[in-house]
């Protein structure tokens, strides 16, 4: 007897989803097909496609993608030059910003602008000298992903000297609209210690971040009140004007003499009727406090630059005590790639605040004011070997904790020589 059971018939719809489904599987089966293929030729390089290429693309496009969408760099008025005002840069700046998304997003983004003469040092170890200086902010600037630019020219033969900075800096602004802020740095100043990082948010009211007391500047009215061989500048309208106001007492005024014998008679120890930047800088704030002194930050707790003379003596002292933390926790001294190096650098700082208050840091930044490595025309107070052998100390000790990373260290800070670092080596 025939079955009372029949077959279902296929309806429309669910013919319509089997063919859907066969043509998607069909498509997964070639994409993965496809896609297997590429590992065989570069496994790593299709994978990083597959996982994160998609991603930044979704993100923000092509960063090096320069849009058709008219920005301020389209205007022929334009002018780098720090002799024409800069008007509206905070709105040109951003409209740039937000045509190209993919440098909006980083917070704190950094520029270190530093320089040296146009020409060849007159001191027979000055070129040496500026390239070991020049590398060693480098491998700061790599270390904690910062960009850098150095100049060797005079953007305004007229702004010359100690001046050249501030054409450099407003070029530079005008450059990097991408970078949130310009870190100018003397080229004979040295990072020593390569593991600190700036407290960028202890200054996120402020645009001006420079080493500085306010009881020198605003009571004792000395020019050595604050240090203008290293200093931070946000990338906005207000540096614009305070630029702007800054070179107002520069060598291209025709009041540049009269400005030299105006600042001697505010600063109580300046003894020469010059105008240079810093003492410029200290007269601009004690004079126009009420308008410029709120945004500048002038920061001593710690030494975002210090006078080389007492550090280079104290070098082995620290180096005592970083042997110390290491003994502490091995995990110090543990071997890492360089691009991880500020997880260690995080690590440590517990190890440096002492239970008895001390703090062990290294010194930030050392700066050998007064010793011209290029011209060799040092300071009669100092020796040009005291000045070669401080600088030559400095550099190796900082050189050492970037070349631990690389498996090699100094053989002694005053030796080009280096040796290999045993592994579970402590620092030294």
């Amino acid at each position: 007897m025939a079955s009372m059971l029949k077959s279902p018939k296929r309806t429309k719809l669910s013919s319509s989803y089997s063919d859907c489904f066969i043509f998607f599987s069909g498509a997964l089966w070639a994409f993965f097909m496809a896609w297997a293929l590429g590992t065989m030729v570069n496994p790593l390089n299709s994978l990083y496609t597959l996982i994160i290429g998609s991603s930044q693309k979704h993100c923000c496009g092509n960063p090096l993608h320069d849009p058709p969408e008219p920005t301020y760099f389209d205007d022929p008025s334009l002018s780098y030059s720090m002799l024409k005002p800069m008007k509206n840069w905070d709105q040109k700046r951003k409209k740039w910003l937000d045509t190209h998304p993919c440098f909006a997003g980083r917070k704190n983004r950094m520029l270190l602008v530093t320089g040296s003469q146009p020409t060849p040092c007159k001191n027979p170890n000055g070129d040496h000298l500026l390239l070991r200086l020049f590398k060693n902010k480098v491998d700061y600037c790599r270390t904690h992903d910062i960009d850098v630019f150095y100049n060797n020219v005079f953007l305004d033969p007229k702004i010359n000297s100690v001046w050249s900075k501030l054409p450099i800096i407003k070029a530079a602004m005008i450059s990097h609209p991408e970078a949130e802020w310009m870190w100018w740095l003397d080229s004979d100043a040295i990072f020593t210690d390569m593991e600190f990082k700036l407290p960028m948010d202890k200054y996120k009211n402020h645009n001006l971040v420079i080493h500085g007391w306010p009881d020198m500047i605003f009571e004792k009215k000395s020019w050595v009140g604050a240090n203008t061989g290293a200093f931070l500048l946000r990338n906005c309208q207000w540096t614009m004007d305070f630029l702007n106001e800054w070179i107002s007492m520069g060598p291209q005024t025709v009041k540049f003499s009269e400005w030299g014998q105006i600042i001697s008679k505010t600063l109580t120890d300046k003894l020469f009727p010059v105008a240079d930047d810093q003492s410029a800088f200290i007269y601009l704030l004690l004079t126009q406090k009420n308008k410029w002194g709120d945004k500048i930050f002038l920061e001593y707790d710690y030494l975002l630059e210090s006078y080389w003379l007492e550090i280079v003596r104290e070098l082995e002292d620290y180096i005592d005590k970083y042997l110390q933390t290491e003994m502490e926790d091995g995990r110090l001294r543990r071997r890492h790639g360089e691009k991880v190096s500020g997880f260690y650098g995080e690590l440590r700082d517990k190890y440096l605040k002492r239970k008895d208050g001390k703090n062990w840091r290294r010194p930030f930044v050392t700066h050998f004011t007064g010793c011209q490595p290029c011209n060799g025309q040092h300071n009669p107070e100092y020796s040009a070997e005291s000045c070669q052998n401080g600088m030559e100390r400095a550099l190796n000790f900082a050189d050492n904790q970037i070349l631990r990373k690389f498996g090699f260290v100094h053989q002694n800070l005053s030796s080009s020589s280096v040796s290999l670092l045993p592994f579970d080596s402590p620092f030294y």
